[in-house]
């Protein structure tokens, strides 16, 4: 793959395929699609069409570095599952303590501001697909496997358009099954896939799980989205 290639469109294409690799094996078996805010979503509303499958999102942030925030020591995710690095493991307790107490408000407004508040869909013994626009690293993703399979489903799976070939193994180790739509060689960010890879705003978010729930006749909002 050329450095400069770009394979999706926008994240409705990449989640379009990113459905179809899945489809064949679990197509209307009521699983549950679950995005991760914010650009997940939008890759999670083409899955869940492609599977005709339930929409919802779950909740997870990254925690910052106490001094340069745009490194991540870990995640957390809404249930208070956490997943640190090796570099969260080597900062004080009390340290990671406050980081993770900052992060916990943020995603109690994001629970707030895209599920209305409401709990998750039921889990329990349900197929559960876990999706995002891609995996750089996989920190938001492990809380939210976390997460799930402590709701006793019958299976996990994480999904994204693009990821490199290394640093999954903490995501394979938990999840049932991973798939990848594209691997490129040369992997250095998410968006290089992307021919539109905007950031998305909280109202784009909801405007999409208000249509996927329009669409199918309210029965996401019967069951808790």
């Amino acid at each position: 793959m050329n450095r400069h290639e770009k394979v999706f469109i926008d994240r409705r294409d990449a989640g379009f395929e990113v459905g179809k690799l899945l489809e064949k094996k679990y197509k209307d078996r009521n699983a549950l699609i679950l995005g991760i805010p914010r650009g997940g979503v939008e890759v999670a509303y083409e899955v869940a069409n492609v599977l005709n499958g339930e929409l919802s999102v779950v909740v997870t942030k990254k925690l910052p570095h106490p001094f340069h925030e745009e490194l991540a020591v870990g995640a957390i995710a809404e249930d208070g599952s956490v997943y640190l690095t090796d570099l969260g493991k080597s900062l004080e307790e009390d340290v990671i303590e406050e980081i993770i107490r900052k992060q916990t408000s943020e995603v109690k407004s994001r629970i707030q501001r895209f599920r209305k508040g409401k709990p998750l869909p039921e889990i329990f013994n349900r197929i559960v697909i876990i999706v995002d626009d891609g995996i750089a690293t996989g920190s938001t993703i492990i809380p939210a496997i976390k997460l799930c399979k402590a709701r006793n489903p019958d299976k996990v799976i994480v999904a994204a358009p693009v990821s490199g070939k290394r640093d999954l193994e903490d995501i394979t180790a938990i999840a049932d099954e991973l798939i990848v739509a594209v691997r490129p060689a040369d992997f250095y960010a998410v968006g290089q896939v992307y021919r539109d890879f905007h950031n998305l705003s909280d109202q784009q978010v909801n405007s999409l799980l208000e249509d996927f729930e329009s669409r199918i006749g309210g029965t996401v909002a019967s069951r808790g989205l």
